[in-house]
């Protein structure tokens, strides 16, 4: 056995994979920044759509969706070109349409559950005893809910066509 044979070090193609999805710095937060308007902007048009009367319900709304698109964005962004390194153009859009629209509803709900705790908080029980996490459990999972069912509709219509280009975008980009 000759010494110029060293085996490769245990996840080394792993690592590199890991390595070579990271996105460009400037990409992500330029994303981002996109992204967050675009989601703000997706729940501001659906509240005016509904006709919803208090301004600075209104306000809070718009931030929390443009906050979960702000953090949604580089998750999504690197999970996306994670799955499609080295893959088709079908693959590429198909991943950044999964992986932001996860990443936004999964970001975006827990800042609400986090937001609706904090208002119901004041009635629970001492912190860290078992009424209490057994509160914020069901808080949590109450809200988690409550925004599945009324908040997904904030992304309509306008959300979806801002994923359909984002994903457009993504699959011109390099991999």
């Amino acid at each position: 056995m000759t010494a110029s044979a060293s085996p490769a070090p245990i996840g080394g193609a792993t690592a590199t994979r890991l390595h070579q999805a990271l996105p460009a710095l400037h990409t992500t937060i330029a994303g981002a920044l996109v992204w967050a308007l675009s989601m703000g902007a997706s729940a501001c048009a659906r509240l005016f759509l509904d006709d919803w009367q208090t301004s600075g319900s209104i306000v809070t709304v718009v931030l929390l969706f443009a906050a979960g698109g702000a953090l949604a964005f580089p998750l999504g962004l690197y999970a996306a070109r994670l799955v499609s390194l080295g893959r088709s153009g079908e693959v590429a859009f198909a991943a950044f349409l999964a992986c932001l629209i996860a990443a936004t509803i999964a970001i975006t709900g827990g800042l609400y559950a986090l937001q609706y705790r904090s208002y119901y908080a004041e009635w629970h029980g001492t912190p860290f005893s078992l009424r209490w996490f057994f509160q914020f459990a069901f808080t949590s999972a109450g809200a988690l809910y409550q925004f599945a069912i009324l908040g997904i509709r904030f992304y309509f219509p306008l959300g979806f066509v801002t994923l359909f280009a984002a994903a457009l975008w993504f699959v011109r980009q390099p991999r």
